[in-house]
């Protein structure tokens, strides 16, 4: 199935990192048969090529499950990121303070 990844619209035949590229086939390779009934097209925005990657994966996986409802369990039981995004961010810098849960050193002398 033709596959385009990412903001410039890489083909997966040419797209890099290596194991980037193995993380947006995982769900297609997965799916077996049922990933080559559709043509799929991801765009992606923001973050690293690591990030750019998890998400194009997915997206693919969640696409898959709407078309076949039995990859749900195949793809929960491989891997749960796969359904379920991962929505931890950094914490933010508190102002007046040198790291986000820093505190500020006080001195009672």
């Amino acid at each position: 199935s033709p596959i385009n990844v990412s903001t410039d619209a890489k083909n997966i035949d040419t797209y890099q990192p290596q194991m980037s590229k193995m993380l947006v086939q995982e769900p297609l390779l997965l799916a077996g048969d049922a990933a080559k009934q559709v043509t799929i097209d991801v765009r992606v925005a923001g973050g690293g090529f690591q990030g750019q990657a998890e998400a194009a994966r997915l997206a693919i996986a969640r696409v898959l499950t709407s078309y076949d409802k039995k990859l749900k369990q195949t793809f929960l039981a491989y891997d749960r990121h796969m359904l379920v995004a991962d929505v931890r961010q950094k914490e933010m810098r508190k102002p007046n303070d040198s790291k986000a849960r820093a505190k500020r050193q006080t001195s009672y002398r």
